[in-house]
């Protein structure tokens, strides 16, 4: 950030809804220190500046070498003339921290990075707020920890071994939380409050959220008012909707409305400085409760692995079982000391037969969440870890049977020479090859989209012969997205996306084979992402921002049958899905969410949340500027064509529409500026007054139901008609402006919480909060996925689902469900299977629609009595279709349908009624392929 320490929100616009604005303003004053230029460093290094803290220093003293080229992004600038490189195989043999700083400070221009390749010392250490060690040894480990930890500045270690991961912190003595989870408070209306020992607070909707003993504060109490001047007080909850407070029985009576909102306390932590953590086993912190004897064995085996480097000078070498049985003894003696009951040698052994690997996707998970904890340190925001994590996803490595033949000599493992050497002593160098032939889609180039795109160009896939990366993005780079779509700089800004990353990781690997479309993926697109296109890729890599997007993209990989990886964000949340045929359950179609909607009368006459007040403010925005400029364009483009329409409408929306026609291009049309004025000024009134006042005069203040009860009661909020003042008035009111001060003006109506412009676009646009550290650290077990679909992994027990929550620490990972099977005609299926059918003969002419049902029946003993295309009925054993029989079975959809098959069109996917089973309403597609 600048020494201003103003913050950019064009820049930040997505992080800010997820850090806040004072956190971001702590994160400005923050030196960071980070060691270690290799692939994790320079990901920390990347997450860190991207999040915007005043400066970050990288220290290196070791050059760069051919494997770092497998893990080191180059952090590209794209210009006109492509130069474009960061770690470059002319960059080999010259210091990794001076080539890492210039791209690294090209990432963020609020954020001042510097080099330093002299050795650590303490007096370095004294600079920084933060210092994060990558790549050290434990020496360096416990010795720069106790003097963090005596100097009060944040300390934290992360470091990856092949495909193995830890992270430690350690924020001193004393380190204060100020928010520990980031959620918004909840907030509940008031229905009543008691004057009694204790008060008792009626609500008018459930108290979710709120538990025993949390605090709330009172605001708009009307009656009880010291309440609202009370601050916060501890509750008891009673019932759903219920909960005690404080005596209250001194206080005035309570009359209506007021709003109880939780209040979040700050809570103080104490960290262990890492020589004592270390025999610490209750500070370990799991990743997946299926591994809790892996991650207890990898915390000895790590410290066992500094030991191995002490005695031998050198890391275990891949693939040998001398070495790895030397570890294992050094981890048995260490046990001696821990005890553990259940130590696992075979990821003893995994680890030492790995170390040497050096691999993006561990390097991206890891450095997303050592990045977070980063913040953490800085901004006092969300529960850093306490204080021990340890990660693997050995299950990556080959399956029991895959590890025959002659590729998985230990000679395939050693280094070549090439840039894939960190990842080659990990798989082998037929895996290599085999990644480098892989055909992939990857649908959005947004912000997971650029560090998936990073990663394939890192781990070689689609780099090899006849290999190939399908990239599309209908959108254009805007600045906001600079702030976590990291292949993206300034000069990109109103560029396609697609084309841009594109560039970008063929600039990070020549090799890589990339085309970049800016096509919608929807049904309109199949002739683009037909039959053919998806028949010819080996997977498909989801990078969207929508359910809908992501439905119908699951869709068409179960359609084609292709392995489906899909991952999202939501501020520090985030959650992965590996879709594999025949093995796992799909996406599903997606799942409505009735909470979202919102009742009509609620919007028009009884609004009680912010939430109402801006959408009712879109509504009026999108009827006055947008709804009424097309409604006069097709009255002035279409005359009576327009009017017949309209009247055809309905009596009610017909006059509607007419007036607001009238209102444009009758005696009203505004002739100027003055005209523009008056034309707001009555708006103003007729919306913020006399609608009030129209509305009280029906429902007045007073008025009670028939049941006896006071009308405005619970979330119905009796109104106030405003007054106009010239003197509030904004000067620049433009859409978001106008949204802005439609909503608050409406909730002012009804004495609810205004919101300020940052928190009103959020809401109003829905806006996705979004943060670089989660981003990485998805799109990282993304590509851990990846590795087992390319090895074809057979074992569902091999592949993870996960969710994450960078704002707790918390990381699930678990064994993705089965599909879910059915019965039919006395065999299971589930929603991979289908009956597919070859419509053409050898000689090329199209089987009849009465060969099809002949060769259902002869293939799987199934009698077809009906058939149907979408709604269309293409076959009724009961009705005259006979004559249909001896036609082509694409000439009898098209009848059926009464339009012709599209042109692109090469699987007919048609649904059939059968003898068999006809009450059965599961049961699979038959799909016809004719072209």
């Amino acid at each position: 950030m600048s020494e201003s320490n103003d913050i950019d929100e064009g820049f930040y616009s997505r992080q800010l809804y997820v850090l806040g604005h004072e956190a971001m303003r702590r994160m400005g004053t923050a030196a960071v220190l980070i060691a270690g230029m290799r692939g994790l460093g320079v990901e920390i290094a990347k997450n860190v500046i991207l999040s915007g803290v005043k400066s970050v220093t990288v220290q290196d003293e070791g050059l760069a070498q051919w494997m770092d080229l497998s893990s080191q992004q180059r952090c590209v600038t794209i210009t006109t003339d492509l130069k474009l490189f960061f770690l470059q195989v002319s960059h080999l043999g010259q210091n990794r921290a001076l080539i890492s700083q210039p791209q690294l400070s090209a990432l963020n221009p609020h954020v001042c990075v510097s080099a330093h390749t002299g050795k650590l010392n303490e007096k370095l250490l004294l600079q920084f707020q933060v210092v994060v060690l990558t790549d050290s040894s434990l020496e360096d480990q416990q010795r720069f920890g106790a003097f963090c930890h005596s100097n009060g500045i944040k300390f934290i270690v992360a470091d990856t071994k092949g495909l193995c991961g830890q992270l430690f912190c350690d924020f001193g003595k004393e380190f204060e939380v100020l928010d520990p989870d980031g959620e918004t408070p909840p907030s509940v209306m008031i229905d009543n409050i008691t004057k009694t020992d204790p008060g008792v607070v009626k609500c008018s909707e459930p108290v979710n959220g709120f538990v025993d003993g949390c605090s709330v504060s009172f605001s708009e109490v009307c009656g009880m008012k010291e309440l609202n001047e009370y601050g916060p007080v501890e509750i008891k909850v009673l019932g759903p909707d219920s909960f005690s407070i404080c005596d209250t029985s001194g206080f005035s009576a309570y009359e209506k409305c007021g709003v109880a909102t939780e209040v979040k306390n700050s809570k103080t932590l104490t960290f262990k400085p890492l020589n004592e953590a270390l025999t610490d086993l209750e500070l370990l912190v799991y990743t997946d409760h299926g591994k809790i004897s892996n991650h207890q064995t990898l915390h000895l085996a790590f410290q066992a692995l500094h030991g191995f480097v002490k005695q031998e000078g050198r890391l275990p070498e891949a693939r040998s079982q001398s070495d790895a049985e030397l570890l294992v003894a050094l981890v048995k003696e260490l046990n001696k000391v821990y005890k553990l009951e259940q130590l696992d040698e075979e990821v003893v052994r995994s680890l030492s037969l790995t170390a040497r690997g050096d691999l993006a996707p561990i390097n991206a998970f890891i450095g997303g969440l050592a990045a977070q904890e980063v913040l953490k340190a800085c901004s006092g925001k969300f529960s850093p870890l306490q204080q021990c994590l340890y990660f693997d996803a050995l299950e990556c490595l080959p399956e029991d049977n895959q590890e025959d033949g002659e590729q998985w000599r230990e000679s395939t493992y050693l280094p070549s020479g090439s840039r894939y050497d960190g990842q080659a002593v990990v798989f082998g160098s037929a895996f290599q090859e085999k990644l480098g032939k892989q055909r992939y889609f990857l649908v959005g180039a947004g912000a997971i989209g650029c560090e998936l795109l990073k990663n394939f160009a890192l781990i070689g896939l689609g780099a090899g012969q006849g290999g190939h990366i399908t990239v599309t993005d209908m959108d254009s780079i805007e600045r906001s997205n600079l702030n976590r779509q990291f292949l993206f700089r300034s000069q990109d800004i109103g560029r396609q996306k697609s084309e841009v990353a594109a560039q970008a990781v063929r600039a990070m690997n020549p090799s890589m084979n990339i085309t970049a479309h800016q096509n919608c993926l929807d049904p309109d697109s199949e002739k683009v992402y037909g039959y053919h296109f998806f028949m010819g890729l080996d997977g498909v890599a989801a990078a969207l921002d929508n359910v809908e997007a992501r439905v119908y993209l699951d869709s068409r990989c179960v359609h084609h049958q292709r392995p489906l990886l899909d991952g999202g964000t939501l501020g520090t949340k985030g959650s992965t899905l590996v879709v594999v045929p025949h093995l796992t359950q799909s996406y599903g179609p997606a799942k409505t969410n009735s909470r979202d909607a919102i009742p009509l009368c609620t919007l028009k006459n009884f609004p009680h949340r912010i939430e109402h007040t801006l959408q009712w403010a879109k509504d009026q925005f999108e009827g006055l500027f947008k709804q009424a400029a097309e409604n006069v364009n097709q009255y002035l483009g279409e005359g009576a064509g327009f009017l017949e329409r309209t009247l055809g409408r309905g009596e009610a929306e017909a006059l509607e529409v007419l007036e607001c026609v009238w209102g444009a291009v009758g005696m009203q049309r505004p002739r100027g500026w003055d005209d523009c004025v008056g034309w707001a000024r009555r708006q103003w009134e007729t919306v913020y007054n006399n609608d009030i006042a129209q509305l009280l005069h029906c429902f007045p203040p007073k008025q009670l139901t028939s049941s006896g009860l006071p009308f405005w009661s619970g979330t119905k909020r009796c109104p106030n008609p405003l007054n106009f003042d010239p003197d509030n008035d904004d000067d620049n009111n433009f859409h978001m402006d106008y949204i802005v001060a439609a909503s608050n003006l409406r909730a002012e109506n009804y004495d609810i919480p205004t919101a300020d412009r940052h928190k009103s676009k959020l809401i109003a646009g829905r806006i996705i909060p979004a943060i670089a550290t989660t981003t990485t650290a998805v799109a990282g077990l993304m590509c851990l996925e990846l590795y087992k679909l390319v090895q074809g992994h057979k074992r569902i027990s091999s592949y993870r689902s996960a969710f994450i929550n960078l704002a707790v620490q918390y990381c699930v990972l678990s064994e993705p469900l089965g599909p879910r099977r059915f019965t039919f005609a006395g065999k299971e299926y589930s929603l991979w299977d289908d009956f597919l059918v070859q419509g053409r003969r050898e000689s090329g002419q199209e089987m009849t629609l009465g060969e099809l049902l002949e060769h259902i029946k002869q293939e799987h003993h199934l009698q077809v009595t009906g058939l149907y295309y979408g709604n269309a009925v293409v076959y009724d054993g009961g009705s005259n279709h006979k004559e249909r029989l001896a036609k082509s079975v694409s000439e009898v959809v098209s009848l059926a349908t009464k339009t012709e098959v599209p042109e692109h069109l090469c699987v007919l996917e048609m649904f059939a009624s059968f003898a068999e089973d006809e009450d059965c309403e599961t049961f699979p597609p038959i799909r016809y392929l004719f072209k």
